[in-house]
C-alpha cells in the first residue's frame, strides 16, 4: 500500500527546513522551494509559502500555518519553533530524491531568482474586490473586477517604475497571475 501523500503545507516546510540546513541559513525564496518540488503545482507552492504559512501575511484563508516570517521582498525566514524537526525521520529522510536544485556556494549569498510573474490574490469584501500582490508590497481595490484589474495595472506600474526590475526578482516584462478566492462552502437559506 502506498504511503499517503502528505499535504502541500508539509512538504513546503520539509522542503525548506532540508534547503536551510543544508546551506546554514534560515532564510530561503519562493523559487528555491518551488524548484525543489517540480512534481507540485507552482502556484500552490506559492501560495503556501508567501500567505498560508507566513505570520505576517494577510489574513486572506481560513487555514494557516505559522512556519515563515516574510523578511524581505521574496525573502522568507523559517520561524524559531519550527527550525528543529520534531520528527528527524520526517525531515531528513530521503525520499525526495525527485528533487532538481541548483547548488548554492556557501561562500555567496544566494542570488534572487527572476521570475516572469507577479502572483494576486483576489478576494471579495463587502463592497469591494481586493488584490494583494504576493511578491511586491502592492494592494489596491475595485468596486468591480474591471476596476480593479484597471487599478492594480495602474498600482504596479507606479510601483516599479524607474525601479530595476532584477532587484524585486522579476524579468523585464512580469505579467500578473491572478487567482480569485471565494468560501468553497456558503450558507444556503
Amino acid at each position: 500500500m502506498n504511503e499517503r501523500a502528505r499535504p502541500v503545507h508539509e512538504e513546503v516546510l520539509r522542503t525548506a527546513l532540508r534547503l536551510c540546513r543544508k546551506r546554514g541559513d534560515w532564510t530561503f525564496t519562493p523559487q528555491e522551494i518551488v524548484r525543489a518540488l517540480p512534481s507540485l503545482n507552482e502556484s500552490s507552492v506559492r501560495t503556501h509559502i508567501v500567505s498560508r504559512c507566513c505570520v505576517n501575511a494577510p489574513k486572506n484563508h481560513p487555514h494557516r500555518w505559522k512556519y515563515f516570517k516574510r523578511i524581505a521582498r521574496g525573502l522568507y525566514q523559517i520561524e524559531p519553533e519550527y527550525r528543529r524537526a520534531r520528527d528527524k525521520k520526517d525531515v531528513t529522510s530521503t525520499d525526495a530524491s525527485h528533487v532538481a536544485e541548483t547548488a548554492v556556494r556557501y561562500s555567496e549569498k544566494p542570488r534572487r531568482p527572476v521570475s516572469d510573474s507577479i502572483h494576486v490574490v483576489v478576494a471579495r469584501g463587502e463592497k469591494y474586490y481586493v488584490a494583494d500582490c504576493m511578491e511586491i508590497a502592492v494592494v489596491t481595490q475595485g468596486r468591480t473586477l474591471d476596476e480593479l484589474l484597471a487599478n492594480l495595472k495602474e498600482a504596479v506600474a507606479l510601483h516599479l517604475g524607474g525601479e530595476n526590475l532584477s532587484e524585486f526578482g522579476l524579468s523585464e516584462a512580469p505579467r500578473l497571475v491572478i487567482t480569485y478566492e471565494t468560501p468553497a462552502l456558503t450558507d444556503v437559506a
